[in-house]
């Protein structure tokens, strides 16, 4: 079954710091004021943070499923998923390393610790 920008929405609601917000009539998850997931207007692709220098190696690996983000957004550390490509447990391990890279590391540490490990189920 394909993820939808509901699924997203629901997973990473229980992550610390994260927050909705729109801009541009796109749907964006927040840290603060850093955006570490966000939905084309269409909801079809959503884009996350994840580090440039692995990012061609992950296109590479399932190019039906993973693509470069527009090019103004090229030169941060983001990449674009189609979400009809993703399974649940891989969109929350991508949703989630998105949280991660953006979020203070104690913030992440004390959720861990907290729950005993990342919330990829």
């Amino acid at each position: 079954m394909a993820v939808t920008v509901d699924d997203v929405r629901a997973f990473a609601r229980d992550l610390p710091r994260s927050t909705e917000g729109v801009a541009r009539g796109r749907l964006k998850l927040y840290i603060g004021r850093i955006v570490y997931v966000d939905f084309h207007a269409d909801e079809t692709i959503m884009g996350f943070a994840f580090p440039k220098e692995e990012r061609a190696g992950l296109i590479a690996s399932d190019p039906q499923k993973f693509l470069l983000p527009r090019l103004s957004d090229q030169r941060y550390n983001w990449v674009d998923a189609r979400l009809a490509t993703l399974e649940d447990d891989e969109m929350r391990e991508l949703v989630y390393d998105a949280w991660r890279f953006c979020v203070p590391k104690r913030v992440a540490a004390e959720f861990e610790r907290e729950r005993g490990g990342p919330p990829m189920r």
